[in-house]
């Protein structure tokens, strides 16, 4: 099994205190996102799993995922979700200049929709250099990382304790992570209905990053 936070420590989110990892609020709003899509046999299945609930969630894309299926990308804008950078070729900023970093993001950009030019971004792995961080807010994006890890990437586990993960570590105003990925789905598949419900039934609302 990998070693990870499921729930990120406090210490971890003051230090790095410029990107966003929950929002503070006193309502029983969760902000639900799905990494690496769009992909034709899973982000269907996604958006027909948020509709049972009326939930709202965000999509950080790879943009030669978008490429490739565009049709599905614009599914999830229609459905009234928001689509956000996970730039193009899924890379590990730790591995990469910043220059090849940013020129891969803006690959992307030009992919996104003008409604969502208020740029969000999330870094693949959540491996990102301070550089790279900086130079990103100074083109206007918001850098969005998450409070909750599903653990749905990690095969050495199983749906059920993705459940478990989820369901103990959210509050109000928690970013959750999943993956529309087709080696997050077997685990997904089995969780996300279970942990859609069992939020809803609590009081919470899903909503989009603002």
């Amino acid at each position: 099994m990998n070693i990870y936070p499921v729930k990120i420590p406090y210490l971890i989110k003051s230090i790095f205190h410029k990107w966003i990892w929950c929002f503070n609020t006193s309502e029983k709003h969760i902000y639900l996102t799905f990494d690496d899509g769009p992909i034709p046999e899973i982000t269907p299945w996604v958006l027909e799993q948020l509709n049972n609930y009326n939930a709202k969630a965000t999509f950080f894309c790879i943009g030669d995922n978008i490429k490739k299926h565009p049709e599905v990308f614009h599914q999830i804008i229609e459905k009234g979700h928001r689509v956000g950078n996970h730039t193009y070729h899924h890379i590990n900023g730790w591995k990469h200049t910043t220059t090849t970093y940013i020129n891969n993001c803006h690959k992307t950009e030009l992919l996104l929709p003008d409604s969502e030019k208020t740029k969000i971004f999330r870094p693949p792995y959540g491996k990102i250099k301070r550089e790279q961080a900086k130079t990103l807010r100074k083109k206007g994006y918001k850098i969005i990382m998450w409070e909750v890890l599903s653990g749905d990437f990690d095969t050495s586990i199983s749906a059920d304790q993705c459940i478990k993960n989820v369901l103990r570590a959210v509050n109000k105003g928690s970013i959750v992570v999943f993956h529309d990925s087709k080696k997050a789905f077997p685990r997904l598949q089995g969780a996300l209905p279970i942990i859609l419900k069992e939020l809803h039934q609590k009081g919470y609302v899903f909503k989009t990053i603002p």
